[in-house]
């Protein structure tokens, strides 16, 4: 349904914005991340991150599917969702997973904190660092923002954070960073060589005369700028010290309107949903831009589409919807991403800093099958947005019986036309960037 478009005033945008200045005075940034295991590159060089979006996971086993082929239907639960995390975990074997949000449908959970226990069992189980952002569903039910991040960062391996240390007054309920150091024993094993940026994209506006979505605010981009400047400046110090940033990759759940400009022609993947993004463009890619270390963002919420496509310098990826509990197409897979960050080979035989970021995505069919292999980052020796081989055998399923944990299989197909959960799919830009370069002029 056509939504009648609204237009934010100046004045609303300089009144949030006086608002984040009065709380910058009071915002200590920390890059120190507390509770956590550290993260480092390991002796092959590489750091791999699976991204899980749009789980949607309720009540387990009687929680039934949406949008399978009517064969599958029998027997088809949250189970399925638990059975492809666990066969991705096996496959990938990644030094870290992320959870992008809509991790739990709250409003089909009977119990909250129960329905997070049993989404996010199987990489507690794995003992593999897990970090996770909020949707705009994980908080339908009893337990508010607040009190659904502050669930998850009690849960084994999390290395989520409700916020940042002294950050009381910044919007939203898990924003933090984490820091990929370089391969021990290296000239970088005490540098950051990737960094990592989880944001609260909200769940829906609370302005009343704008409707849809949340959008990233003020504060947590005042949050972001200071924290990457201070990224960037210790990576570019002594020892070791680097002409250039280390790249970052900044996760969340709502993908800003900026994915509405990728232009189809520049992009691996479908975008079968169109982009639902807010109807205020708050300036945060703006931010990013001139942040100057982001080189790709990843989203989840429109569960049809799972590009990744190049716009003003940074990749704008989605990682397609995973959970069987979401909505989906009958005969179009449910799938993950999977993003492997590669270390410079020095001349001394060591691992330098980073080389190149790449990307790919597994559906769930019998053979977790590896589509849409591409470059989203390099140093200069590889083509960036170029499709390249498919990961090798150390990088695929291993060990494994196909369909030994395999959910019902749902074979990729041909797609058109929209479905999901926002009827309306047109952005009002709004003042693009001026709220992010106002917060910048004080400073």
């Amino acid at each position: 349904m056509e939504e009648k478009k609204k237009t934010l005033g100046v004045q609303g945008l300089l009144a949030t914005t006086a608002v984040a200045v009065l709380w910058l005075s009071s915002l200590a940034v920390s890059t120190e991340q507390t509770n956590q295991k550290e993260l480092r590159f390991g002796v092959k060089g590489e750091f791999k991150i699976l991204q899980v979006a749009d789980m949607h996971y309720a009540d387990g086993k009687t929680t039934p599917c949406k949008d399978v082929l009517p064969s599958q239907m029998a027997g088809c639960s949250d189970l399925n969702t638990t059975a492809f995390l666990n066969r991705m975990i096996l496959a990938e074997k990644p030094d870290l997973i992320v959870f992008t949000g809509d991790n739990i449908y709250a409003h089909d959970a009977t119990d909250a904190a129960s329905s997070l226990d049993a989404a996010f069992a199987p990489a507690i189980s794995s003992g593999i660092p897990w970090a996770a952002v909020l949707g705009n569903h994980d908080q339908e039910s009893a337990l508010s923002r607040e009190g659904v991040m502050k669930h998850i960062v009690t849960l084994n391996n999390t290395l989520s954070q409700v916020n940042p240390p002294g950050a009381d007054a910044l919007d939203g309920f898990g924003n933090y960073n984490l820091e990929v150091h370089g391969f021990e024993g290296s000239g970088f094993e005490n540098k950051s060589v990737l960094n990592l940026y989880f944001l609260d994209s909200g769940d829906y506006s609370t302005v009343h005369a704008i409707s849809g979505y949340g959008w990233i605010k003020p504060s947590q981009q005042v949050w972001f700028e200071r924290t990457s400047v201070e990224l960037q400046r210790a990576y570019m110090s002594e020892p070791e010290a680097q002409e250039a940033p280390a790249p970052g990759l900044v996760y969340f759940h709502i993908p800003v309107p900026e994915y509405a400009s990728v232009n189809s022609s520049n992009y691996t993947g479908v975008n079968q949903d169109g982009i639902s993004s807010p109807r205020v463009n708050s300036g945060f890619f703006t931010t990013m831009v001139e942040a100057g270390d982001v080189k790709a963002v990843f989203t989840g919420h429109d569960h049809l589409n799972d590009f990744c496509g190049e716009y003003t310098g940074i990749q704008l990826c989605y990682g397609g919807g995973f959970g069987y509990h979401a909505y989906g197409k009958a005969g179009w897979s449910r799938r993950a991403r999977v993003v492997v960050a590669t270390l410079q080979k020095t001349d001394e035989g060591s691992w330098g800093p980073l080389m190149s970021i790449k990307t790919w995505k597994r559906l769930d069919d019998e053979n977790l099958t590896t589509i849409d292999v591409q470059v989203l980052w390099s140093n200069g020796t590889t083509e960036v947005g170029s499709p390249v081989g498919a990961p090798t055998a150390s990088e695929g399923p291993s060990g494994m019986t196909p369909g030994s944990l395999l959910s019902p299989a749902v074979s990729p197909a041909p797609m058109t036309g929209n479905t999901g959960d926002c009827a309306s799919r047109s952005t009002l830009l709004l003042v693009a960037g001026l709220g992010a370069t106002i917060l910048r002029a004080f400073f």
